[in-house]
C-alpha cells in the first residue's frame, strides 16, 4: 500500500468514525494528560475513556479485538483503585503513594504480570475467540495490565510500559481501521515519553 492509499484510507475512515470513538478519544488524551501532570483527574476522565473504548473494541469492529475489549474494563477496575491510592494522604503535605521508582519486588512483580496475562490472553483468543490478531492484541493487553498497576502506585516505570504498549497498539488500531485511536495512540505515545521525563524530574525535586 502506497503513502497516498494509507491517507486515502486513513481520511475515509475518519469520516466515518461514529460517536463513541470520538468521545473516547477526547477522554483518554485528557486522561493521560492529567497523568502526566500527576492529577488525579487522570482517573474520572480515563473510566469515561475506556468504558465506550470497549463498547468500541466489542460492537463497531469485526472481528472485535477482544483483548482491547476486555483490557478496558480492566483499565476501568484499575482506574477505580488508582483513584482510591492516589487521594491518601500520610498527614497533610504528603500522600500515601508519593512518585517514586518501583522496588526490585515491584519490578519483579510487574515483569511477571506482564508474561503471565499475555501467554494467558494469546492462548485465550488463539483458541477460543475469532480473534485475527491474537499476538498483538495479547501484547498489548498484557503490557498495559502491567502499566495500569504501576501507576495506580504512582510508579515512574509506568511510563516506559505504556510507551511499549503504544508502539504495539499503532498499528494494531491502525489495521482494524480505527484511525481516531490510532492517532490517539501516537499522541499517547508522545505524552508517555513526556510524562516519564516530567515524572522523573519531580522524584528528583522531592
Amino acid at each position: 500500500m502506497s503513502l497516498q492509499e494509507i491517507y486515502q484510507q486513513f481520511i475515509a475512515n475518519v469520516q466515518q468514525t461514529k460517536w463513541p470513538e470520538w468521545i473516547s478519544t477526547i477522554a483518554q488524551v485528557a486522561s493521560v494528560w492529567y497523568a502526566k501532570k500527576n492529577n488525579v483527574l487522570v482517573y474520572p476522565t480515563g473510566i469515561i475513556g475506556v468504558l465506550l473504548a470497549s463498547y468500541v473494541y466489542f460492537f463497531m469492529i469485526d472481528p472485535p479485538l477482544y483483548g482491547e475489549a476486555s483490557l478496558n474494563i480492566y483499565y476501568f477496575a484499575m482506574s477505580v483503585y488508582g483513584w482510591y491510592n492516589w487521594v491518601q494522604k500520610k498527614d497533610d503535605a504528603h500522600y500515601t503513594y508519593p512518585i517514586s521508582w518501583c522496588s526490585r519486588k515491584e519490578l519483579r512483580t510487574g515483569i511477571g504480570l506482564f508474561i503471565f496475562f499475555w501467554i494467558v490472553i494469546y492462548i485465550v483468543l488463539s483458541k477460543f475467540t475469532d480473534s485475527n490478531t491474537p499476538f498483538l492484541d495479547s501484547l498489548v493487553s498484557s503490557s498495559a495490565i502491567t502499566s495500569m498497576w504501576w501507576m495506580a502506585k504512582r510508579k515512574i516505570e509506568n511510563w516506559l510500559a505504556w510507551i511499549f504498549s503504544n508502539i504495539i497498539a499503532i498499528p494494531l488500531n491502525f489495521y482494524k481501521g480505527l484511525m481516531l485511536f490510532t492517532l490517539m495512540y501516537v499522541l499517547f505515545l508522545a505524552l508517555a515519553w513526556a510524562g516519564y521525563k516530567e515524572w522523573k524530574k519531580k522524584m528528583a525535586a522531592g
